[in-house]
């Protein structure tokens, strides 16, 4: 059935307001408008505003412009914020990722034009606010965030993730791990973020997925870190990594080729088990994304880290995260606009997508 809502008229209808004033040209149209609806159970879905219709620069912004509630319940993914850069060991800002990525999400329109993925017209999607962190106290933000994907994942809900530094993948691997078993994860960085202590502390955002193994939240021989690269504290700054099983493609091995057959490789490694994405938004060279707070020059290309995620098509994605954008670090807005666009990616692979 083809929705009624992607006709020009009936999308139409849904922007015009019933009263006598409102019915003057352009919105002459006041027919009632329905979303798509699932026959089974009689669900509706949520469908952001076309900008054919209402202004990109109005409203309060949401991420994707779509429909904003308090709970996960009855949604099958959701975009959440985690406003916190308290683990940032270099510069911070990262406290502000999610509400410029949802700003400059005003962009993204319903259908994905590379793919043909309709994610509004296969999931119920809604922006269901932030965590409500710590900033004083990042092991209390820790078990916040923990409380909090404990939720959203006993609802059902898979979690799209708006950092925020990338401490919070720890905590939302918990949550995860406890809901799924051990998981393989695509993460995607310059730094592998595997540090044992750093300054004393064991909770940061360079420990994330050293403090993952230990608590065997991660399936390690499904693990594969992407885009690694800069200088380190030892010869091999990847040792420890490949000692755990992970698959290592430091930045060298990307450069100047399409990722496409690394994420053929990457899908037959990971199988058809639960998997976790977590994607650093400085694993991006900094000439495309230079609003973080880890730079490293020389880094992948904003087609490359598409064509990572499109390349999870297919795999069995539990949640997936953006992290580390950094507003104050790029007045223009373009890193959190690729920050924007690439969780809208991370929804178009997920499981039970129509394509066209």
């Amino acid at each position: 059935m083809v929705p009624v809502w992607r006709s020009v008229a009936a999308r139409r209808a849904v922007f015009c307001p019933s009263s006598s004033a409102a019915r003057q040209t352009p919105c002459s149209d006041t027919r009632v408008y329905k979303t798509p609806q699932r026959k089974t159970s009689g669900q509706r879905y949520n469908v952001p505003p076309s900008a054919e219709f209402v202004a990109r620069v109005s409203g309060i912004p949401t991420m994707a412009k779509l429909p904003y509630q308090d709970t996960a319940d009855g949604l099958d993914a959701a975009f959440v914020g985690v406003p916190i850069d308290t683990g940032t060991s270099n510069r911070p800002g990262a406290r502000f990722g999610p509400r410029q990525i949802r700003v400059e999400s005003a962009m993204l329109r319903a259908y994905n034009s590379g793919t043909r993925a309709a994610p509004y017209e296969s999931l119920t999607v809604a922006d269901i606010g932030d965590v409500n962190v710590n900033v004083y106290d990042l092991k209390d933000t820790c078990r916040r965030i923990r409380e909090a994907y404990r939720k959203i994942l006993a609802a059902g809900c898979i979690p799209l993730t708006m950092g925020g530094d990338h401490t919070i993948a720890y905590p939302i691997l918990q949550a995860v791990a406890e809901k799924h078993g051990p998981v393989g994860l695509v993460h995607v960085d310059a730094h592998a973020d595997t540090s044992d202590v750093v300054l004393g502390e064991k909770i940061g955002h360079g420990t994330p997925f050293r403090r993952c193994v230990e608590e065997g939240l991660l399936d390690c021989k499904r693990v594969v870190q992407i885009g690694l690269r800069g200088s380190g504290y030892s010869p091999d700054s990847y040792e420890w990594s490949r000692s755990q099983g992970f698959r290592v493609v430091q930045v060298e091995e990307c450069w100047f080729k399409s990722l496409a057959p690394l994420m053929a490789e990457v899908r037959a490694q990971l199988g058809s088990g639960p998997v976790y994405l977590s994607f650093d938004i400085d694993a991006l060279d900094p000439g495309f994304a230079p609003g973080t707070g880890t730079p490293e020059i020389a880094g992948l290309t904003p087609i490359q880290g598409v064509e990572i995620i499109r390349g999870c098509r297919g795999l069995s994605l539990v949640g997936c995260d953006l992290v580390e954008v950094s507003p104050p670090y790029d007045t223009t807005g373009n890193t959190a606009l690729t920050g924007a666009n690439l969780l809208f990616e991370m929804l178009c692979v997920l499981p039970k997508m129509k394509y066209y």
